[in-house]
Order: structure tokens, then sequence, then C-alpha cells
């Protein structure tokens, strides 16, 4: 059984997003990684007033080559969790035959599946923007308070504004519309074992979207299952309550995760050629 667990971030958040995470599933044995998409691996203050140059040229194939890459690092195929943009990567990833298990976590809008009509309205601030395809773009305190992480206490939400949340590239978005490298192949028989977590409350990937790539994905012999925290938004893996979330993630995951791994070995090899 593997001991290595990868956690993939999502826009508009980095890998300090995850230090809950990582620190829980370290407190139970595990070796946790959380690369940071390319050009996103400073403070999130620091980001913020300065965010890199070429943030603004970072896209899908970019970002999902990255963190194969960060795989093939590896001593053994991880089990791989990701959340919102990086829960797409993480079905893209297992597609590719990485990993032994995924989790994927209020999984962003995904190639061939409908957007929920939150996810259109959340979009908007970023695809409603001339120029956003080349530009860096930065979420307000005002979005943030009202639909990203809309279950937080207000007097909550300058701390954690402050704390986690990072400027993105404006051309992830327009990669998930017109890029076809998100395509999916869901009745993938060599596909590890997923599960998808969704949100009642989640105002950027609708908990009926989660509930629709479930529907496609099931279509692969693997296991795949579903699982929806109805009181809980897209800031699911920070707000209160977030153990409940990473428990049940962790625990399906080593009940599932595939224990011969010389198949996911053999698959990374050919995916390498």
């Amino acid at each position: 059984m593997t001991k290595t667990i990868m956690l993939i971030h999502g826009a508009w958040l980095n890998a300090k997003s995850w230090e809950g995470f990582k620190a829980r599933y370290e407190a139970r044995g595990y070796t946790v990684v959380a690369p940071n998409w390319p050009f996103d691996d400073r403070d999130p203050a620091d980001l913020r007033a300065n965010p890199h140059p070429m943030l603004k040229t970072v896209g899908v194939k970019g970002i999902v080559d990255h963190f194969e890459a960060e795989i093939r690092k590896l001593p053994e195929p991880p089990i791989l969790i990701g959340h919102s943009a990086g829960a797409v990567w993480t079905q893209i990833l297992l597609d590719r035959g990485l990993g032994a298990v995924g989790v994927a976590i209020d999984p962003a809008p995904t190639t061939g599946v409908r957007l929920g009509i939150h996810s259109i309205v959340s979009a908007f601030p970023v695809l409603g923007s001339w120029g956003s395809w080349g530009r860096t773009m930065h979420m307000s305190r005002k979005f943030f308070a009202n639909r990203f992480a809309n279950a937080l206490p207000r007097d909550k939400v300058d701390y954690y504004y402050d704390r986690y949340i990072v400027p993105t590239a404006g051309k992830v978005y327009w990669d998930g519309i017109l890029s076809s490298i998100g395509k999916i192949n869901w009745d993938n028989p060599d596909r590890a074992p997923l599960l998808l977590i969704g949100g009642g409350r989640d105002l950027i990937a609708d908990a009926s979207m989660t509930r629709a790539i479930y529907d496609k994905q099931k279509r692969a012999p693997s296991q795949t299952a579903l699982k929806i925290f109805e009181d809980r938004s897209h800031f699911t893996c920070i707000e209160a309550g977030w153990e409940e979330v990473a428990d049940f993630a962790l625990d399906w995951a080593v009940s599932h995760a595939r224990r011969d791994m010389s198949k996911v070995k053999r698959l990374a090899v050919v995916n390498a050629a």
C-alpha cells in the first residue's frame, strides 16, 4: 500500500492552502507532497503584491504536465487528492495512468460535463473581462466572501483571504473552454479508483456538476464513488470542519487504492515513452 500522498491545489490558492491536510496526513505516517503551480511558489501576500510576470502564461497543459513530472519523481505511485481545478488535474492524471487512487474535491468545470449555473456566474468576472486570457487576474474580497468562501463567518473573511488567496492566470479559465487538454476518456479501463466529493453550498463548482462528473466517471470499470457534504462551500478544505473532509477522503483512498502497483508503474513508463 502506498504511503505517499500528493495534494493538488486549484485556482486562487497555492500549496499553503493544504497546510491543514498536510499536517494531519503526516501525523498519520504518510509522506505528503504539495507542489505549487508554476510561478506560485511564494507566500500568498507576496504573490498578491508582486505576481510573477510569467504567471499570465500558465495554462492547463503546462500545469498538468508539471504535476505529472512531479509524480514521476516519487518512489511510488501516490494517492492523488485535488481541489477545484486541482480536482480536474487529478482526473486528467488518473486518465494518464498515474496514481494509485484519486480524490477529486469540488471539481471545477470539466470538459464534456454540462456547467452548473453557479459555475457560470462565478466564472464571469474572469471570462467577462476583456483580455483576461493573457492577464494575471485577482480575486476581490467581496467575491471571496460571497461566492468562494460563503460559509465563513463574516469576521473571518479578511483573515482567510489574507492568508491564502493568490492571483491566477486567466488563461486557465479560457483553456477550460477552448483546449482539448482536459478531455477525459470516461471509460478508461486502466483508470485508478476515484472518489468525487462535492459541497451542497458550493457556489463555484455546483454539487450538481460533481454528480454529473460522477455519472461520466462511473463508466470506467474501476471503483468510482460520490460523497456530497450538503453544508459545505467551495472553501471546504480550510473552513471549519475541514478535518471531516480530510479524513473521509483519505480513509476512502486507503480502502480503495490499488494494491498491485506493477500495472500503474508499467502505465507510467508507457506514457513517458
